[in-house]
């Protein structure tokens, strides 16, 4: 069995793409007030929140996904099949793994 070469930078690069894209997406700019609406959460709830916590672990969770790919895809990939990759893990294991538990949660 071959050892997994990383292309750090690459890796590093793809958490914080991920980290900041889903900083954009739960800002006041795009979606907070809705995603507070549907998980009941108010403004003062999250005012108590430790966020540096939360936004530490998400670095690392993060990573872990990044480093995840990384290793799925190989050491030759490129950005084209990356991106494919990527949107097929998404599409195939992620979304299909959520839509299984709204089914069985009805």
């Amino acid at each position: 069995m071959e050892a997994v070469q990383f292309n750090y930078p690459a890796v590093l690069a793809a958490a914080l793409v991920s980290f900041v894209v889903g900083g954009a997406w739960y800002s006041p700019l795009l979606f907070a007030r809705v995603w507070m609406k549907e998980a009941g959460l108010s403004e003062a709830q999250l005012q108590g929140a430790k966020l540096g916590k939360v936004f530490a672990l998400t670095f690392v969770c993060s990573l872990v996904m990044a480093f995840s790919l990384a290793a799925f895809l190989g050491a030759k990939a490129t950005l084209g099949f990356g991106a494919f990759a990527g949107f097929a893990t998404g599409l195939g294991w992620v979304a299909m793994s959520l839509a299984i538990i709204y089914l069985f949660e009805k």
